[in-house]
């Protein structure tokens, strides 16, 4: 792969301790019929140069609405940030202007979208879809963006990049759209790339060509990613820290090796749990049946008082009925917010 055009951040193979994103107490709202919905409740975390940080959780449990807010993107009719701070080079980027957002979307912090044939203009090329930004971000000429989104659709191996610069959304593969959204992502040599779902609704083949080109992507570029996906097979192969969301909240954070190893929260392990297993050796009667959660992921305009997880745990208490727990480091920066959570490990 030719990467001798392509801008380099200096980074090492592991995230340095220099934080490039911060947020902290996140909260967004939506107004509906049936009331406020508390989307994003106070969520934090850390994002640190050249790392890969991944959100976990089920479907609605507030993954891709973090994401939207740190970037503006909350239609304003349906809801809004109502609290908290987004910290990226020395500025809220919550309290900016229009303008000054619009300079940093796409150029500093840019997105893959969980969909790329709905996140794509259908009537604009490709190559135009990569152009336009360059010249707005990057004072580019239209032929200097053209030859660089010729070779950003190199970058991410889509064969014959000088014609299919000129290809319609329509008339790729999903797995060269998802390709060809990246490039659209990283063109501007973002310091920060969110990726919600990149690979859902791919196959499995896809999936780990997408995966595989976003690492080497990152190494390259050196751009700090976080990775929003259901998958904890993705986690695994990805991340080096874990942010589990339950209805809004963040409930877990550790490592990936300490969160695969010793979950504190019981949703981790649930969802820990489900993760089929090939155990190919043993007789189809003895296979271990995949285990579940138990009901559903509460409406979040309903929520029960206490632990929003307390009504699926087997491992309740009274106290997790009644009163919502906060926080709490249990061992070596791992936090979880769980009434009957392992004590904290004594060295």
């Amino acid at each position: 792969m030719e990467t001798e055009t392509i801008e380099r951040h200096d980074t090492e193979p592991v995230a340095g301790p220099e934080v490039v994103l911060e947020v902290k107490d996140l909260k967004t709202q939506f107004f509906t019929r049936q009331g406020i919905v508390p989307a994003v409740d106070g969520v934090s975390f850390k994002l640190h140069r050249g790392e890969v940080l991944g959100i976990v959780g089920e479907s609605g449990c507030g993954k891709s609405v973090t994401s939207l807010s740190i970037l503006r993107l909350i239609p304003p009719r349906s809801g809004s940030v109502v609290g908290g701070t987004v910290h990226y080079g020395g500025r809220d980027l919550l309290k900016i202007s229009d303008a000054e957002m619009r300079h940093i979307r796409g150029n500093d912090i840019s997105m893959i979208f969980q969909e790329p044939m709905t996140a794509l203009n259908p009537v604009m090329t490709v190559g135009e879809q990569i152009i336009e930004p360059l010249m707005l971000h990057q004072d580019m000429s239209r032929q200097e963006a053209r030859n660089r989104a010729i070779e950003m659709l190199k970058l991410v191996h889509i064969p014959v990049p000088e014609k299919r610069v000129d290809s319609y959304p329509h008339e790729l593969s999903g797995g060269m759209r998802q390709r060809a959204m990246i490039a659209m992502a990283v063109s501007c040599n973002p310091k920060v790339l969110i990726a919600d779902e990149p690979t859902t609704a791919l196959d499995v083949t896809i999936q780990a060509q997408i995966l595989e080109l976003m690492q080497e992507l990152r190494e390259v570029l050196g751009t700090a990613v976080i990775m929003i996906t259901h998958d904890l097979g993705v986690i695994a192969e990805m991340a080096q820290r874990v942010v589990v969301m339950y209805a809004g909240r963040k409930v877990e954070e550790a490592s990936v090796e300490e969160l695969f190893e010793t979950p504190r929260h019981p949703y981790t392990r649930g969802l820990l749990r489900a993760i089929p297993k090939l155990d190919l050796d043993a007789p189809d009667d003895h296979r271990a049946r995949l285990e579940t959660i138990p009901g559903t992921v509460p409406a979040l305009y309903d929520l029960p008082p206490g632990c929003a997880f307390a009504p699926r745990c087997q491992e309740a208490t009274e106290i997790c009925h009644g009163r919502q727990p906060e926080l709490e480091t249990k061992h070596n920066h791992h936090i979880a917010a769980c009434w009957n959570a392992p004590p904290v490990d004594v060295a």
